[in-house]
């Protein structure tokens, strides 16, 4: 885990990767919680024995939207913004699966600066992130991930 002082710091870093979180397991369980809560249940995501055999991965995968989902945890896992009071995921600006997710599989998160700007009262942050598995040739998502910081100090 890392520590940045503060959104300023960041302001100096713009391109450069500067936190990779621990790997995180993505379990059948998880995907099934995903699948009951967005009632995404497709079979690729919530039948091991279909996905076995009609599946070209063999397994079960992890639905994309999870896989983005885990992003703001993947970076807290890996960095800590010093001055915050509030941080609010303000939304993407792209997004690409470029691999699947099998169920049991460890992913992490690589996080760079792409713009900083000020926003009203707060510190609107674009974050690059790639989403790598454990042992995967290529990221499994690819993203510019937003969030809208407020300062400490802030009225927001």
């Amino acid at each position: 885990m890392i520590e940045i002082q503060s959104l300023a710091a960041l302001r100096e870093q713009i391109g450069q990767e500067i936190a990779v979180s621990d790997w995180f397991e993505v379990t059948q369980e998880r995907i099934t919680q995903f699948a009951e809560a967005t009632e995404d249940r497709q079979w690729i995501h919530v039948d091991a024995a279909r996905a076995a055999v009609e599946s070209p991965f063999k397994t079960t995968i992890a639905q994309g939207f999870l896989t983005l989902s885990l992003v703001s945890v993947l970076a807290w896992r890996s960095m800590t913004l010093g001055g915050i009071r509030l941080a609010i995921n303000y939304g993407v600006n792209r997004v690409r699966f470029v691999s699947p997710v099998p169920a049991g599989s460890r992913i992490r998160g690589r996080f760079a600066p792409v713009a900083v700007d000020e926003v009203g009262n707060g510190v609107q942050v674009t974050w690059g992130v790639t989403i790598q598995r454990e042992g995967g040739e290529r990221p499994c998502c690819i993203a510019e991930w937003v969030v809208l910081y407020y300062p400490e100090d802030s009225n927001a």
